[in-house]
């Protein structure tokens, strides 16, 4: 594939590509370019002359091209739910379901901004102001960039793409080297959809290159960035030299209370769906594992179980219920980390073992509350780390001791319990009786602390790409 600037789908001038490898296979799927500084810029300058024109659309015309853009998904959507899985390692049965997602999220992006009214100061509200009314409305940033990581990447295009657009900005698309094909195949469906030329482009390449021009051009007027805190921080660097916004959901690792007054066995099946989905690979699930000592044998004896009844099998079996990672390099970190946890005096219950990017669903037991994985060690896998307590309020503590904030979870039976601690703890989400991997499109989604800055979802995210003006009628009336 190639990338797209300027209305043209080009190579990398001085013909670099990237491989994109299936993970469960090693075989080569396709190349894209690693584009230049130079590649870039010409995407920023066409994006930021392309703008202004599409601005001036009418928001029902863009509505009208986004909604096509879903339908076309939806045609394509067995296409589309193989090369995901393909090219990330997903189950396909979960490829579906995130490509499904589109109309979700889409049809619920264009109902808010036709309905996204401003609001109306009526005179006489202020002294001074008897016969002044003043109103707002929202316009565009301009040009946002839109940075995607591998794990989901068409649900949080969802959540950049269309919003930026249907707000009348340029969107420049960096989606993750290791996977850039369905995000890239989505522009293609933008294009036919109707979306001029220059409103779109995608590019692709190190974040090295590829990133910190984007994110450090003075015509780039917002960064939306799904990724590592590191790269978050870089980003915002970047972006605070020429003042631009930036929007940023960024590592976590989430704690999930669960104490001895709940269910059990829903504690089980929602580690399976918080922990597990995805092979492990989700910012917001459940990573740290706080179980109430008098309970921690059952939970973790009743979690084998469970463990034993998946199916760990190649991502294009319909029934395969965990794949592998996103490549074997990730696979490897994972496994340095368990190994790690394991010097530190824990012990493995199950799992452990890895085969080429395949890493077994694992339970780790005996760790204890000074070790890094019960603080800021993210393992980014099928691993869930069991932390017994004591006492709520030493629950919390263990919770609050990481620099990250993104979201969290109990399981209780007692509601004044529940609604304690989710005030307690310090987290942009929190999930009663359920772990902590929940996103829907209509809530503000975001993170506390080292977890990122700002929201997204149907709520936040169209003001968040774009500006509030008040417009004054002064002195209107006499």
């Amino acid at each position: 594939m190639k990338s797209l600037i300027a209305g043209k789908w080009v190579d990398s001038s001085d013909g670099k590509t990237i491989e994109v490898i299936n993970p469960a296979t090693s075989k080569l799927i396709d190349t894209v370019p690693s584009l230049t500084k130079q590649d870039v810029e010409k995407a920023v300058e066409a994006a930021y002359k392309a703008q202004k024109s599409w601005s001036e659309k009418p928001v029902v015309e863009r509505c009208e091209i986004i909604t096509k853009f879903a339908q076309l998904v939806l045609r394509d959507k067995d296409k589309l739910a193989k090369l995901l899985s393909d090219e990330t390692g997903k189950p396909i049965k979960e490829a579906y379901n995130e490509i499904a997602n589109i109309q979700i999220g889409v049809p619920a992006y264009v109902e808010k901004v036709k309905h996204d009214y401003g609001n109306v100061i009526y005179r006489g509200t202020e002294r001074g102001q008897e016969n002044t009314i003043q109103y707002t409305i929202q316009q565009p940033l301009g040009v946002v960039v839109a940075i995607i990581p591998f794990n989901f990447p068409s649900d949080i295009f969802i959540n950049k793409v269309p919003p930026a657009l249907l707000m009348g900005n340029a969107v420049i698309l960096k989606p993750a080297s290791v996977n850039p094909l369905t995000l890239t195949k989505y522009v293609e469906l933008l294009e036919e959809a109707g979306i001029p030329e220059g409103v779109i482009s995608v590019v692709h390449g190190s974040g090295s290159v590829v990133g910190k021009t984007l994110t450090s051009h003075p015509k780039v007027d917002m960064v939306t960035l799904t990724g590592s805190t590191t790269a978050g921080i870089d980003a915002a660097k970047n972006c605070a030299e020429h003042c631009a916004h930036s929007s940023l959901e960024l590592g976590g690792n989430d704690a999930f209370i669960i104490c001895r007054d709940g269910d059990l066995d829903l504690a089980v099946e929602e580690t399976v769906w918080g922990r597990l989905y995805n092979t492990g690979q989700v910012c917001c699930a459940s990573k740290r594992f706080l179980v109430e000592n008098s309970i921690k044998d059952e939970f973790i004896k009743k979690m084998v179980d469970k463990i034993k009844t998946l199916k760990v099998g190649m991502p294009s079996d319909m029934d395969s219920d965990i794949g592998c990672l996103i490549s074997e390099d990730a696979a490897i970190e994972v496994e340095r980390q368990v190994n790690k946890t394991v010097e530190e005096g824990a012990h493995i219950v199950i799992g452990g073992k890895r085969n080429k990017a395949f890493y077994e669903p694992t339970i780790i037991d005996g760790i204890t509350k000074d070790m890094e994985v019960a603080k800021d060690m993210e393992i980014f896998g099928p691993v869930i780390s069991v932390i017994g307590f004591d006492t709520i309020e030493e629950a919390i503590e263990i919770a609050n001791q990481s620099i990250y904030g993104l979201s969290a979870g109990i399981i209780t039976k007692d509601m004044n319990k529940a609604i304690k601690v989710s005030e307690k703890v310090e987290s942009g989400g929190f999930v009663v009786n359920g772990a902590s991997f929940f996103r829907s499109f209509e809530q503000p989604f975001g993170g506390w602390k080292y977890s990122g800055i700002g929201n997204e979802g149907i709520m936040t995210t169209l003001r968040e790409m774009s500006r509030t003006k008040t417009v004054i009628l002064k002195n209107i009336t006499k």
